[in-house]
């Protein structure tokens, strides 16, 4: 079976042999490097990321991010907390955000990568880069959460009068965001065309 393989530097399409292990392919026009093949841990590695973003998720989202401290008065806020409690005092709009940007898109991203590791040769190849195309337009607005505790920050700060201390859960979620996104790019979106191939 012909296998074609185009040049990421040029574009120029090869019909593309069995590469042997230790050798590679290499295009005819401008000598660049043809991928042939995902790496074999590429998989592995991605699961291994995923799952442990999704294990410190939990702590990240219950665990206090700010304690805001207001004439005297002292309040702790987790993401989990201050979403909750956005949505009780009736700010729909912000609270829906944060959850949304902050709960529900990443552990979706995160079950999604861990899907195209695990589950990818049980789906279609059609199922897998529609789940790969719904990773990447996820992960366009992984950042929107830091932006709005730094909106969050700004509006609550007035002058002298309220001091903000970020809390363990910024750490904490800091490094789920971090290993979400070596997740996002030891992911090989080549390996889910290579079963059907």
């Amino acid at each position: 079976m012909k296998k074609y393989r185009a040049c990421s530097t040029c574009g120029l399409v090869h019909d593309v042999p069995s590469v042997p292990v230790r050798h590679v392919a290499k295009c005819t026009r401008c000598n660049s490097i043809i991928r042939h093949g995902s790496h074999p841990a590429a998989e592995s590695r991605t699961a291994a990321l995923a799952a442990a973003a999704l294990v410190l998720y939990i702590p990240a989202i219950m665990l206090p991010i700010m304690t805001l401290e207001r004439l005297g008065h002292e309040s702790i806020a987790s993401i989990w907390s201050g979403t909750i409690g956005m949505l009780a005092e009736g700010h729909y709009t912000i609270g829906l955000t944060v959850f949304f940007f902050s709960i529900v898109a990443p552990v979706t991203k995160l079950a999604a990568l861990f899907t195209l590791c695990y589950a990818g040769p049980l789906l279609s190849g059609g199922a897998r880069s529609w789940i790969y195309h719904a990773v990447e337009f996820i992960g366009r607005w992984g950042m929107l959460d830091v932006l709005l505790v730094a909106v969050l920050v700004a509006v609550v700060k007035l002058g002298d009068l309220v001091e903000v201390t970020p809390g363990p859960g910024v750490i904490v979620f800091g490094i789920v965001v971090l290993l979400s996104m070596l997740a996002s790019i030891s992911f090989d979106p080549h390996a889910i065309w290579e079963d059907d191939a």
